[in-house]
């Protein structure tokens, strides 16, 4: 065999110590980015890591007590607005040397569990959980463990942080805009709660609170009318296919997310009628796509990467010790008019 081919000796921490001409325990202070080590050891021992191409291996460093991993779960990776978080939380993390692994658990709630119990048995350094189903319990019995912030749930607990929106006011937000253009048979198209999982303010619970205070406020109870879907395509389809061939139909709907606001302008496309003439629409996270040109989808904008970016700097406060008090960092919503909305067609 030739030599060019053997395996390459792995670089050890002893190797980059004495490269640096320091000792083993600075090179420890700086992967564990520890106090007291000065800028210039810092860089001393990174430009021998580099020379090097030393990498740390990940079992040892969790043997020593850190792995820099951080695992973020979310429901599924076709929701645009997941996109905008998880891009708050690598620019938030892109100058330290945590790396961040993604658990798409899908929608069900005892698979969500097992996502978070996998990342916990691989010594993950702390988690952040986008809006999860999971069972409440769950989730506690993890932080009380595990650095954990929950992305989305209004539930305070002192186990975790939380990163949530103002879900109530943005709801009013658009009804009070719909309202304002004529309309008063306001539909609301929100996820479901997950059965059993102990979660009493989610975010769909609190925008469904949200958009029956306002319409009760503007002396529209009686048309409120709220239609349970999951937040993907096919869920905003069957919502607005129902709503739309209802004897009564709504004149305005709002969604608890684009992608299901997409789907029901596909089930308004396939019943013959037209967004915004027939139908005004409002969809909820203000995605990249629904400010395509194709699309021009009113929406509620509620800092998708801001919020990313709290929970990651929340999560590295609590991974390194700096506080043990619990926080909740609320956004607020503003609501984005573009050309689905439009004055209610006259009959």
């Amino acid at each position: 065999m030739e030599p060019t081919s053997e395996r390459k000796k792995r670089v050890t921490i002893t190797d980059v110590a004495r490269h640096a001409g320091v000792s083993t325990a600075a090179v420890s202070k700086v992967l564990r980015n520890a106090y007291g080590v000065s800028d210039a050891m810092r860089d001393r021992v990174r430009a021998s890591m580099a020379e090097l191409e030393y990498r740390p291996h990940a079992a040892a460093r969790g043997m020593r007590g850190r792995t820099y991993t951080i695992g973020v779960l979310l429901d599924n990776i076709r929701n645009a607005f997941f996109a905008d978080i998880l891009d708050g939380i690598r620019d938030e993390l892109h100058q330290s040397d945590y790396t961040v692994l993604i658990g798409a658990a899908g929608f069900d709630a005892d698979d969500q569990a097992r996502t978070i119990r996998s990342m916990a048995d691989r010594q993950m350094d702390g988690m952040i959980l986008i809006a999860p189903s999971s069972p409440r319990s769950e989730v506690l019995a993890t932080a009380r463990t595990l650095p954990t912030v929950v992305i989305g749930h209004h539930d305070p607990s002192d186990a975790y942080d939380s990163v949530v929106d103002a879900d109530g006011a943005g709801a009013a937000l658009v009804v009070d805009h719909l309202v304002a253009l004529g309309h008063r048979r306001i539909a609301l198209v929100s996820a479901a709660g997950t059965k059993g999982s102990m979660w009493q303010l989610t975010p769909e619970a609190v925008l469904t609170d949200g958009y029956r205070k306002a319409m009760a406020r503007h002396g529209l109870k009686a048309e409120t009318q709220v239609v349970h879907a999951s937040y993907s395509d096919d869920g905003g389809y069957k919502a607005g296919m129902q709503l739309l061939t209802a004897e009564r139909r709504p004149t305005a709907i709002m969604t608890g997310a684009d992608v299901a606001a997409l789907g029901v302008y596909r089930a308004t496309d396939s019943l013959g009628l037209k967004v915004p003439d027939d139908l005004s629409l409002v969809g909820y996270n203000n995605t990249a796509i629904a400010a395509l040109s194709s699309v021009q989808l009113a929406s509620v904008d509620q800092a998708g990467h801001t919020m990313g970016s709290a929970a990651a700097r929340m999560l590295i406060e609590r991974v390194e010790g700096r506080r043990d008090r619990a926080m909740q960092s609320t956004m607020t919503p503003r609501l984005v008019v573009r050309r689905t909305t439009a004055e209610p067609a006259r009959v």
